[in-house]
């Protein structure tokens, strides 16, 4: 056994809440494979094993300092605990993760007890939904079957067309399919596409070289498979996402993937199962009895210990735990090896190749050969209606849209670079500097709007504005990384240097000279800044803001502010109002809580409301006004949200002329506003909801009507997706 790897933080936590099935699903993990331990689990997770985990989560989270923590409500059928025992659930684990991270609450189900007061709850404890769904009814009830033999399609498709009205929606969170090749591609993808899912994942049936799968058609039938409905997806304009070709796209465009099932990246899950036993993942099942058991338990052992436990730290090894097959394979840092229950054999463990190797290599080449150069600056279509309609998938989107606009970022320096600006000593610190610390930095949107200035006066023929702001970028990256630097920084009057994301420093006009062709020097080293050249200099750190998760940073009036004198006190005089606003949007709008806490980094508070057409900041910022009332506050974000999304969209995206991009800005902020007054009680809300819903149809009907330019095809898809949402909020009770 290799030495031990250091500790690596669980993000990833599946809580069985019950251990029965109302199924009987021939290709179950859990009671139809080698490991029977189901047989001697509670049924039900009782309430102090509950209480337990939900303190064991937030140790954890605090002493990794994670931010986010992702919980899977898992069993067997979770909707088998009841509507009551799920509710407290959800409840003992936001009470106990309050103030430490937050929270990403899932549940995986087959959706038969599904019904409206399921959903409706579903919808208040902010629970995203996975429904297993095999495709039409002869491919579904090939396997989803109850105990008597009887097919369980009708129930849920049932359960899925509840799931997805108006109400219910926000809880939906994607599809679950296994794929048997007997079944067909086509069918099956129009079948799950039916429905409308946010998302599908795909999932080869669980094997391993001593339980190979069934192979009918030829030695890569799931590649041929799987080929068909990547094909059929692009020819449909990628409606929805569909995690196994994401992952495997961002893996070939250098970036992780996100499915455990591929890639080289560590693993971060672990099961709590219904008698508080701490076992790694549920499809070691398929190896042998006792193969996922750690001998832990939530009563007695930390998460901390759990991590040390051979079965953890084998997994966490990386290339070094391949076999050598695999370590000499072309693609082996896109497919890691497959899944690591797919690697067993009785003979040799887990240093094998997959199970599917050769469907793995067939399916990655394939996607390797069909992917353009530019996707990773695209967004997806499927993100495009995440975006729009503000569900549970639309945190997950967000998360790739700031990916994307970070690579528009960096795209942006390069530019800069080859055009000459800025110093040659600046551009090497930042290749020096380059990692996690200096993405924080370009992720502020001060670093947009400058480096979108920037660009587009060097494309003018005019000189670069605040060529300083290039060595703040620097120098901030240092100042995060706790790393020694040194710039000489030609300075602008009035002499404030912004450190992006992390403060500005404030130059005295007395001693050195600011203005001279030399510049000034600015050195950071053990968590601080100053002048190197003897000059005097105020730092003044960035204001912060932080509520349940919401975590960002104050600017007045200016993402770039260059006036003289001391800064205001923004924190004292908005953090009363933020604080009420932020509790009431979290739980009047969850889905749309959490995506925004993902996407933005900058409040610009503003002494006056901006007109409706006044330029707003880039994505990533928010500008708001002195509110009336904390509803008011509520509006304004989620409407400014709204405006950062486009704009966002705007930079990746052609959506048409200047007339079609103003009308479809214009409906993307009033689908916002429809959708705030949508969730109010009463007659008068839901009025003024309609209201904005017609004036969301009314902007796009202006869209249609303009002639500047032929209509973008990214812009008639963002139209769609904003024509949906409106139709749904005006026909809604």
């Amino acid at each position: 056994m290799p030495a031990l790897v250091a500790i690596r933080p669980f993000r990833q936590f599946v809580m069985k809440v019950h251990s029965r099935c109302d199924l009987a699903c021939d290709h179950c993990y859990v009671y139809q494979h080698a490991d029977q331990s189901w047989r001697r689990r509670p049924r039900v997770m009782a309430p102090r094993i509950v209480r337990a985990t939900a303190e064991r989560i937030a140790e954890h989270a605090r002493a990794h300092r994670l931010k986010r923590v992702t919980v899977v409500l898992h069993g067997g059928e979770p909707l088998l605990a009841g509507p009551e025992r799920l509710a407290a659930l959800a409840r003992e684990l936001r009470r106990s993760l309050d103030g430490i991270a937050v929270l990403d609450l899932r549940m995986q189900t087959n959706g038969l007890l599904l019904d409206d007061e399921f959903c409706a709850l579903l919808v208040r404890e902010r629970i995203h939904v996975g429904v297993s769904l095999d495709g039409d009814r002869a491919s579904h009830d090939r396997h989803r079957v109850r105990a008597d033999g009887s097919g369980s399609y009708d129930d849920t498709v049932r359960a899925l067309r509840l799931l997805g009205q108006t109400a219910h929606r926000p809880a939906f969170a994607g599809l679950l399919c296994t794929v048997d090749v007997r079944n067909d591609p086509e069918a099956v993808y129009g079948a799950l596409a039916d429905v409308r899912p946010p998302r599908v994942d795909f999932l080869l049936p669980h094997a391993n070289w001593d339980r190979p799968p069934a192979r009918p058609y030829g030695t890569t039938d799931y590649a041929d498979w799987l080929i068909t409905a990547y094909e059929r997806w692009n020819r449909d304009d990628r409606p929805f996402s569909i995690r196994v070709f994401e992952s495997v796209e961002a893996a070939v465009m250098g970036e992780p993937g996100f499915t455990e099932a591929l890639g080289l990246g560590t693993p971060d899950l672990l099961v709590i199962e219904t008698d508080g036993a701490i076992e790694q993942a549920d499809w070691l099942k398929t190896v042998a009895e006792g193969a996922p058991e750690t001998g832990y338990h939530v009563l007695v052992n930390s998460f901390d210990e759990a991590a040390r436990h051979p079965g953890f730290q084998a997994r966490s090894l990386g290339i070094d735990g391949l076999a050598d097959q695999c370590r000499a394979c072309p693609v082996v840092s896109i497919c890691g090896g497959g899944l690591y229950g797919h690697r067993h054999r009785s003979a040799t463990g887990f240093v094998n190749p997959s199970v599917y190797c050769a469907d793995l290599l067939k399916l990655i080449q394939h996607i390797q050969s069909t992917t353009p150069a530019t996707q990773l600056l695209a967004v997806p279509p499927a993100d495009i209606g995440a975006l729009t309609a503000g569900g549970a998938p639309e945190h997950a989107a967000v998360l790739r849209l700031s990916k994307a606009q970070l690579d528009l970022c960096r795209s942006m320096l390069a530019y800069l670079n080859q055009a000459g600006v800025g110093s040659e000593e600046t551009w090497q610190a930042l290749l020096d500097l380059d990692g996690p610390d200096l993405d924080l930095v370009l992720a502020d949107p001060a670093v947009h709007s400058w480096a979108v200035a920037a660009c587009s006066a060097d494309t003018s023929g005019q000189a670069v504005p605040d060529t300083e702001f290039l060595a703040g970028i620097a120098l901030a990256a240092a100042l995060r990384s706790g790393q020694r630097l040194k710039l000489t920084v030609p300075m602008s009057t009035p002499g404030i240097l912004t450190l992006p994301s992390v403060g500005r420093l404030r130059m005295l006009p007395n001693g050195v000279s600011i203005s001279s062709g030399k510049g000034i020097r600015v050195r950071t080293d053990d968590g601080r800044v100053w002048r190197a050249d003897g000059g005097g200099a105020i730092w003044e750190p960035v204001q912060n803001f932080s509520a349940g998760g919401f975590d960002v940073s104050l600017e007045s009036n200016t993402l770039r502010p260059t006036a003289a004198g001391s800064p205001a006190d923004l924190a004292a005089k908005w953090r009363r109002p933020l604080e009420a606003a932020w509790a009431a949007l979290s739980h009047q709008h969850p889905y749309q809580a959490a995506a925004l806490a993902a996407g933005v980094k900058t409040l610009v508070l503003l002494d006056s409301e901006p007109p409706q057409n006044a330029s707003r900041p880039p994505f990533g910022a928010l500008a708001l006004a002195p509110p009336g009332t904390t509803q008011d506050l509520v509006l304004a974000l989620l409407r400014e949200w709204q405006y950062a999304k486009f704009a966002a969209l705007r930079d990746l995206h052609d959506l048409g002329g200047t007339g079609q991009e103003t009308a479809l800005r214009e409906a993307y902020a009033h689908l916002a506003v429809a959708r705030v007054w949508h969730t109010r009680p009463g007659p008068t809300a839901q009025d003024r909801a309609a209201t904005w819903g017609k004036r969301s149809l009314a902007a796009l009907d202006a869209f249609a009507s303009e002639t500047d330019a032929a209509p973008a095809a990214t812009g008639l898809r963002l139209a769609t997706e904003i024509r949906a949402a409106a139709d749904s909020l005006i026909a809604a009770p």
